[in-house]
C-alpha cells in the first residue's frame, strides 16, 4: 500500500480526573509515558507518512524530549479549547501527501496493529471508519430532575456500539466535516460524529475491549498491570 496515511494523536487535554499531579498523557505506564505508548504503533506502521500530535498550548513550544526519538515524520501543534478544535489544528498541519487520516486518543495506549489495519482498510474504500465494541451491558436511562438516579427506562442495547479510536477517513471527507463544524460553531466528542453530520457514511470496525481509554486512577492501575504482564 502507498505511504499516504496521516495520523492525528489528540493529547491536548488536562487529564485532571486521573490525578497524579501531571497531565495524564505524560504519566508513565510501566515506565513508558502513556502518550509515547499511544504513538508508537502508528510510528511503526509502514503506511504512515506523518503523525501530528496536538498538545496543550503551553507544552507545544517545548514538547517532551522523548517524542523526538520517534523520528522526523512527527510534528507538534498547539491544541484548542475542545477536542474538535485540536483535531482541526492538527489536520491543518498535515502534509499534503496524507490522503487518508487516522485520529487516535492519546489515552488509548494499547491499540492493536490489527485494529489500525482494519480501520485503514475501510477508510481507503472512501468512507469513515470507527473502531468500536458492541455493548454488552444493560443500559438504564435516568429520569430528569431530582438526584438523577431514578431509572426512567431500560434502553435496548441491540445495535448499540461503544465508539473507540482510531477513527479513519479520506482526508477530504474529514476536512469537509471540520470545515462545516467550524462554520456552524459545532463541536463533537468524536470525529465520526462530524462526518455523520455532513451525511457521509461511517462503518463500524469491530475492536477489542482491550483498547481501553485510560481516564481514572483505577484505569491507570489496570493499565500498569497489563503492561507489566506483557499486554
Amino acid at each position: 500500500m502507498p505511504r499516504d496515511v496521516g495520523v492525528v494523536v489528540v493529547a491536548a487535554g488536562k487529564g485532571e480526573r486521573a490525578g497524579g499531579g501531571v497531565p495524564k498523557q505524560y504519566r508513565p505506564i510501566a515506565g513508558v509515558p502513556m502518550l509515547l505508548r499511544s504513538v508508537r504503533p502508528f510510528a511503526a506502521h509502514p503506511d504512515v507518512l506523518h503523525i501530528v500530535v496536538a498538545l496543550p498550548a503551553a507544552d507545544a513550544a517545548e514538547p517532551p524530549a522523548w517524542l523526538a526519538g520517534l523520528g522526523a515524520h512527527l510534528s507538534i501543534v498547539a491544541g484548542g479549547a475542545t477536542r474538535t478544535a485540536s483535531v482541526a489544528a492538527a489536520l491543518d498541519a498535515m502534509p499534503a501527501g496524507c490522503r487518508v487520516v487516522l485520529v487516535h486518543d492519546a489515552a488509548r495506549p494499547f491499540v492493536a496493529r490489527e485494529t489500525i489495519d482494519a480501520v485503514l482498510t475501510e477508510a481507503r474504500l472512501g468512507h469513515g471508519a470507527v473502531a468500536a465494541v458492541p455493548l454488552g451491558d444493560t443500559l438504564k436511562e435516568a429520569a430528569p430532575g431530582g438526584d438523577g438516579r431514578t431509572v426512567a427506562r431500560t434502553v435496548p442495547r441491540e445495535h448499540l456500539w461503544r465508539a473507540q479510536t482510531p477513527q479513519g477517513f479520506p482526508r477530504e471527507v474529514l476536512a469537509a466535516a471540520h470545515a462545516r463544524a467550524r462554520q456552524d460553531g459545532h463541536v463533537a466528542t468524536d470525529d465520526a460524529g462530524l462526518v455523520e453530520r455532513i451525511g457521509q457514511p461511517v462503518r463500524l470496525v469491530p475492536d477489542s475491549p482491550a483498547n481501553v481509554k485510560v481516564t481514572t486512577p483505577d484505569d491507570f492501575a489496570l493499565a500498569e498491570r497489563r503492561a507489566e504482564g506483557g499486554g
